[in-house]
């Protein structure tokens, strides 16, 4: 019986520390949102819709403002953002925090370079198979949505580090394929 035990709390501690996979499939129709968003601390009301009609979105969902991680991963877009322009992409990143906490965290973090959109509910990040079983958070996951609304890219890993690598070199290479 306490070998059985371990094998659980070692099963457990392994499901813990695997990477999250997106749920979507790329191929997929993404689904449509709107939601408040905060650009440079000014908000707005985004809507999927509305910025497919400007080409490729980057949609990434991380877990709180203002966490290391996340942090990370804000700058690393605000550093990049020249390079989703110049690819016509549109970056959006999605939490589960409330919009007047993305206020600040599109201004220090996102350095006024890109919207963050709230979804305090975990409505959008439910549709997306983005929302952490159990826990009130988004997992780090990454879509890329070509014009048409069907997801060209899926990646979901707890670590920042390739997500504005792979969803840049996947709006590069979709806006090669068009010209």
């Amino acid at each position: 019986m306490k070998l059985l035990g371990m094998a659980a709390v070692l099963m457990g501690s392994v499901a813990i520390s695997a990477p999250a996979f997106a749920a979507l499939s790329e191929g997929v129709t993404a689904p449509q949102f709107e939601a408040p968003a905060s650009l440079g601390g000014k908000e707005f009301s985004f809507s999927l819709a509305a910025a497919l009609h400007d080409g490729p979105v980057v949609l990434y969902f991380y877990p709180a403002a203002f966490t290391k991680g996340c942090t990370v991963e804000a700058h690393d877009f605000a550093d990049a953002s020249d390079a989703f322009k110049a690819a016509h992409a549109t970056v959006i990143g999605v939490s589960m925090d409330k919009i007047e906490t993305l206020d600040k965290f599109s201004v220090s973090e996102c350095r006024s370079r890109f919207a963050v959109a709230a979804d305090p509910t975990g409505s959008i990040a439910t549709r997306y198979d983005a929302k952490m079983p159990l826990l009130h958070f988004a997992t780090r996951t990454s879509y890329v949505i070509a014009p048409d609304g069907h997801i060209v890219l899926a990646y979901s890993n707890k670590s920042p580090d390739e997500h504005v690598s792979r969803t840049l070199a996947a709006v590069q290479a979709y806006a090669s394929a068009k010209h």
